[in-house]
């Protein structure tokens, strides 16, 4: 009777926290959207880059959140660690300058440390136990993912592999009621779920598996070179200029200048634009490279928000070029890359599917799977989350 009473107890605060993380989901995709439309409008805004770097170093001082990030959020769950008060006001608006000023970030990395603190703030005032706190942030993080993504199934099953903790048994239903919870409300409130039309998929053939090969291993080979860039540049950027301040100023003044000369905007910002363009059929062979320079400063130099989209644009822009290398239809290879880099660099083969499958719908699943397979066995480099756990290794310890 305790153990069901509990259960009821998990449930209830499960739709209460996807609600209140819906609704903080929704804020959030609006603001950013709001950002990046300003930005759209007056390009100028580029320029105040290194000021707004300033102003997101300062907020997170004031608030108190040096140096906390996702991983943070992770161990959170794992331990009796609590997140700060202010994490979830600060990552908002350090987000929300890097999409107005054009720094090249994401923000499904934001949603799980918005999630994951205000989820932690709910379980102080609800006072919940140890294991019903770890419960409650895995539920709010996977609701502000659902909320802002727009893919709840993936949203719930992302946190949990990538958490892998004894609790996840028993967060299964809670964070999938919470992720749907959030997703019901976004999508009521006009927050449109990111979908691309992959188009008509080719016919099985020997010819067709080689070239999705191809494909899965330059995915491989670029997200090592991606995570490996991404971990030096932190490595170096703090050795090299210790002080925050210099060193996000430093990183916005470079942005500008890269962006001047490569003459365009489209590596600024998250990119979704860009990857809506890929599947329509506009590719450009060098995008994959540059987005990786320019998401390797900007996220070294301090600048906040993820790497999620990020990832997700070099994996379609590098399909889509080697689509119309290999001549395969172009929504093919960039889905293929999408699905091969974010597994690759977040170590989660069931979230990249079921992340595919709701975005470019079911049928892509044959063409998805075996990829995503190879990618997760061959990929044995560490990813973006420093502490996330490889399912494998789980399995063995376990045994």
């Amino acid at each position: 009777m305790q153990k069901f009473k509990k259960l009821i107890f998990w449930l209830l605060s499960a739709v209460i926290t996807g609600a209140i993380c819906g609704l903080c989901g929704v804020l959030f995709s609006k603001a950013i959207a709001f950002g990046t439309n300003l930005r759209a409008e007056h390009s100028w805004l580029l320029y105040l880059l290194p000021i707004g770097g300033l102003l997101s170093v300062a907020i997170y001082k004031l608030c108190h959140v040096k140096n906390i990030g996702t991983t943070n959020v992770f161990d959170c769950v794992r331990t009796e660690q609590s997140l700060p008060l202010l994490l979830a006001p600060a990552i908002f608006c350090g987000t929300f300058i890097s999409h107005l000023f054009g720094a090249s970030a994401g923000r499904e990395g934001a949603a799980l440390q918005i999630g994951g603190g205000v989820a932690n703030v709910l379980s102080r005032v609800l006072k919940l136990d140890e294991d019903s706190r770890h419960i409650t942030v895995m539920c709010g993080m996977a609701a502000l993912f659902s909320a802002v993504f727009g893919t709840p199934l993936a949203a719930c099953v992302f946190v949990l592999e990538v958490i892998l903790t004894r609790l996840c048994l028993s967060a299964i239903l809670p964070v999938f009621i919470s992720s749907v919870t959030a997703f019901i409300i976004s999508t009521l409130l006009e927050v449109h779920p990111e979908r691309f039309y992959i188009g008509d998929l080719p016919q099985f053939s020997f010819s067709l598996v080689w070239k999705v090969t191809v494909i899965t291993a330059a995915g491989i080979v670029v997200a090592f070179i991606f995570c490996k860039g991404l971990n030096f540049g932190k490595a170096f950027a703090k050795k090299a200029f210790k002080n925050e301040f210099l060193r996000i100023a430093i990183g916005g003044v470079i942005i500008v200048l890269l962006t001047l000369l490569v003459g365009n905007y489209e590596y600024n910002g998250g990119g979704i634009d860009i990857i809506e363009r890929v599947f329509a059929g506009s590719v450009m062979y060098e995008a994959f490279a540059l987005k990786i320079l320019f998401t390797v400063i900007c996220i070294s130099a301090g600048y906040k928000g993820g790497e999620i989209i990020p990832t997700l644009f070099i994996g379609a822009t590098l399909g889509g070029s080697m689509a119309l290398i290999l001549g395969l239809p172009v929504g093919t290879g960039a889905a293929v890359g999408m699905a091969v880099l974010f597994c690759a660099a977040t170590k989660c083969p069931f979230a990249t599917i079921l992340l595919c499958c709701e975005m470019f719908g079911f049928a892509c699943a044959p063409l998805i799977i075996p990829a995503v397979i190879t990618s997760f066995i061959a990929a044995r480099y560490q990813g973006l989350y420093s502490n996330s756990k490889d399912i494998i290794k789980c399995i063995m310890h376990h045994q």
